[in-house]
């Protein structure tokens, strides 16, 4: 099982992206349950207070990552610091479409109360947002949602893990919508 565990960890070593079971069983040329095992064993192995790694499960995949406690003292040199900022507006458009998807231009615009064309193009840019459909009304407006990128940059493996709103967020987000 060693030199199994071994292959695992060096396809999760070489991939840059999270990389889901299935794919690496057919990279390895293992049964699933071999590389569910293998991660299992990893996951383990990295939990050890001296290892500076843990396995990341990201949009469906799994990925080795710098623990975050040893991340926070690297992210200066290591980190995309500047390809990563985003302004305020930005992020405003990315929280709305996030916590609101699927949704259109409009309706981000009537949350946010002025227009989003230059955010949504810069957000489609960097990879955070995808058109995700058309929604069925007249005039057929795009529908936005967030990509495996976002997920991948916020480390979450799903919508699902967004951080849950408080009440006083709730209500000001159905304020501003009315």
């Amino acid at each position: 099982m060693e030199k199994e565990i071994a292959l695992v960890e060096a396809v999760l070593f070489l991939e840059s992206d999270p990389i889901d079971e299935g794919t690496i069983a057919r990279i390895c040329s293992m049964p699933k349950d071999s590389v569910i095992a293998a991660l299992e064993k990893l996951k383990d192995r990295y939990s050890a207070p001296d290892c500076a790694y843990e396995l990341s499960w990201i949009g469906g995949g799994v990925t080795i990552s710098v623990k975050r406690e040893y991340y926070e003292n690297l992210k200066e040199r290591y980190g995309k610091k500047n390809e990563a900022k985003i302004s305020r507006a930005a992020m405003e458009t990315l929280s709305i479409v996030a916590y609101s998807q699927p949704v259109t231009r409009a309706e981000i615009e009537k949350i946010r109360g002025v227009s989003a064309d230059n955010m949504i193009r810069l957000l489609l840019e960097k990879g955070l947002v995808r058109e995700a459909g058309k929604k069925d009304i007249p005039g057929r407006p795009v529908l936005y949602g967030t990509t495996k990128e976002f997920l991948k940059i916020f480390g979450l493996n799903s919508i699902a893990e967004l951080p849950k709103l408080s009440e006083a967020d709730i209500e000001k987000f159905e304020l501003s919508s009315t």
